[in-house]
């Protein structure tokens, strides 16, 4: 079964239920990563921009009614905040110099970006949310918009705070540590969505911290060979895929399985006394 162009396969997508609500279906498209600048896939379901995680197990498939599938990885499409999305290319818009706060121009020339089309998608997400970090001005029935310096800042510490709260909620770890350490981890996972150069640097002197080591390399992240948006289920998805290599000893030899217990018994061996048993004559 073809999912996408030039691959062969079935994947496990894990999303909202557009038809729970009566619309026709989402949408994937295909978006620069805030961070890394990479093309990568997000879904649109019902007005709601949702991230792919790629999750991997070995030695994993997946029953799909009466099919079997071989690759058992699992994507699972998680809300993402849009203005995270946003916010690289509303920087760039501005045109900003040096001390000038840059020009103020209209959503559909902002969001035009050459090669991306699905960035189009998101436009009426981007008027009601973009209007938080950025100066509006309106000339007749026209909206123009600036990215601000300070309402960037003013989000991204609301984010921060956030964050810091719920970890201490979630984890007992980080809730027992010192609280200007959760409020770094929190950074540092706030980092996975902003530059470092543009608003991360700028957080860190505002919250008196260091810049997160972390978020200095960008993920590796490799997309499925196609560009094109479409609805969900025969159009490319995102698999990020983290290079893992097999657990070895000191001494460069691969680590032996784990010994079965005790009280288990060979599958094989089962079966061969139950034949056992009944091919005996009855008394």
């Amino acid at each position: 079964m073809a999912w996408c162009k030039d691959v062969e396969g079935t994947r496990l997508l894990i999303a909202p239920d557009s038809s729970a609500t009566g619309s026709s279906g989402g949408r994937l498209l295909s978006l620069c990563h805030p961070k890394s600048g990479q093309k990568t896939c997000y879904l649109l379901v019902d007005g709601v921009l949702q991230e792919l995680n790629w999750l991997k197990q070995s030695y994993k498939s997946w029953f799909l009614g009466n099919y079997v599938c071989e690759d058992g990885s699992i994507y699972a499409a998680t809300p993402i905040d849009p203005v995270f999305i946003m916010l690289p290319i509303f920087e760039e818009a501005r045109l900003k110099k040096g001390e000038d706060p840059g020009k103020f121009r209209q959503l559909d020339e902002i969001i035009f970006i050459d090669g991306y089309p699905g960035y189009q998608y998101l436009l009426p997400l981007a008027e009601n949310c973009m209007q938080v970090v950025c100066e509006v001005k309106e000339i007749g029935s026209s909206k123009f918009f600036r990215l601000d310096d300070l309402k960037v800042l003013a989000w991204l510490y609301c984010k921060v705070c956030v964050l810091k709260q719920t970890l201490s909620v979630l984890d007992q770890n980080y809730a027992a540590q010192d609280e200007k350490d959760t409020l770094a981890n929190a950074v540092s996972i706030l980092g996975e969505y902003v530059k470092d150069e543009s608003w991360l640097k700028l957080l860190c002197k505002h919250l008196n911290l260091d810049l997160p080591k972390e978020t200095g390399k960008a993920p590796y992240i490799e997309v499925f060979p196609s560009s094109l948006e479409s609805n969900v289920g025969s159009s490319n998805l995102l698999q990020e895929r983290r290079k893992s290599d097999r657990k070895t000893n000191r001494t460069g030899k691969e680590t032996k399985m784990a010994k079965p217990e005790t009280e288990s018994r060979n599958i094989k061996e089962m079966f061969s006394r139950a034949s056992r048993r009944g091919s005996r004559m009855p008394p």
